[in-house]
């Protein structure tokens, strides 16, 4: 029954499958009791020691859910990360669940990663999520941010108009096919420039956020299309959102724990057994590349015009 819950059968259904298999008058609280279960095993994943580091690259993302909470219906904030460790498969580091998704919240989640042992973090990759930029550089010395290329993309749009999206999202996209650091740089300050003439708004966001949505050019080529933007985490949040779906409203905190985690640490076993999702010489590079210094290119002498952007 507990894996059942797991796998996203709703109570009814699991009661309908009690009653197949002859167990009569089976109700939700001992449903529920059977889910929990799964608490041990949640609290042992959620509390295990981080000790399969350096994590060189983290993605960490936020998934609202709704609770009952004194005789009402709230949104929180479950807080996912993941990351590539030492040896180079993907793990899932934490999950917690917050009321705000604000500074606090973040500082809390992160410093928890800290003390279990998440070391060596070179770049962290997530939306911009408020007050995470604070919460990394005060829990994570050293470690870069990397704001979700497809976020920013669709934030972006919003200061264009509808006739002119399509056109600017086809330049936007134009700056991530360059071939290395410099090119990447030169081709986004053409960009900008080219938007500046019938576009200031957009052109003067897209050169606010250079140094977020280039970070990833400080790491060699190779991993660019993994670091650049949320894309894994948001495969990992549809798994979620399809267990969660299911349940609707939550009757507590405790129960969004219990099945998220579950979900998460189903997810992680899978991971560990799986093939590398980066190489160890590729990671023994980026961690060099993050060395102060590291990864400078001269510019290029790429060329874009105003007449690219049409009226």
């Amino acid at each position: 029954m507990a894996t059942s819950y797991l796998l996203g059968v709703s109570t009814r259904r699991v009661e309908k499958l009690a009653a197949s298999l002859g167990v009569a008058g089976l109700s939700k609280s001992q449903v529920s009791a059977m889910a929990a279960e799964l608490d041990e095993l949640v609290d042992s994943f959620r509390s295990r020691p981080l000790d399969r580091g350096p994590y060189t690259f983290c993605w960490i993302d936020a998934l609202t859910q709704k609770v009952r909470e004194g005789g009402r219906t709230v949104n929180v904030h479950c807080l996912i990360a993941t990351g590539v460790n030492a040896g180079g498969c993907r793990e899932i580091l934490g999950i917690d669940v917050t009321s705000a998704e604000d500074g606090a919240g973040w500082l809390a989640f992160l410093r928890g990663l800290a003390a279990r042992g998440l070391s060596g973090v070179a770049l962290v990759t997530s939306d911009d999520h408020a007050g995470l930029v604070s919460a990394i550089a005060a829990v994570l010395p050293g470690a870069a941010w990397q704001r979700c290329r497809t976020h920013y993309h669709r934030n972006l749009l919003t200061r264009v108009p509808k006739t002119a999206q399509p056109w600017v999202s086809t330049l936007v996209r134009t700056i991530f096919e360059q071939p290395d650091p410099a090119s990447v740089r030169d081709w986004h300050a053409q960009v900008a420039a080219a938007l500046e003439a019938k576009l200031p708004a957009a052109a003067a966001h897209l050169d606010e956020a250079r140094d977020d949505i280039l970070a990833f050019t400080a790491f060699p080529r190779e991993v660019w299309r993994q670091v650049w933007s949320n894309n894994p985490q948001e495969r990992l949040n549809k798994e979620v959102r399809r267990r969660t779906d299911v349940v609707g409203i939550f009757p507590g905190r405790g129960a969004i724990i219990r099945l998220v985690g579950a979900v998460l640490a189903e997810q992680d076993d899978e991971w560990t057994e799986s093939r590398r999702y980066m190489g160890l010489e590729i990671l023994a590079a980026c961690r060099k590349a993050a060395q102060p210094g590291m990864g400078q290119d001269k510019p290029s002498e790429a060329g874009l015009t105003a007449e690219a952007i049409p009226d």
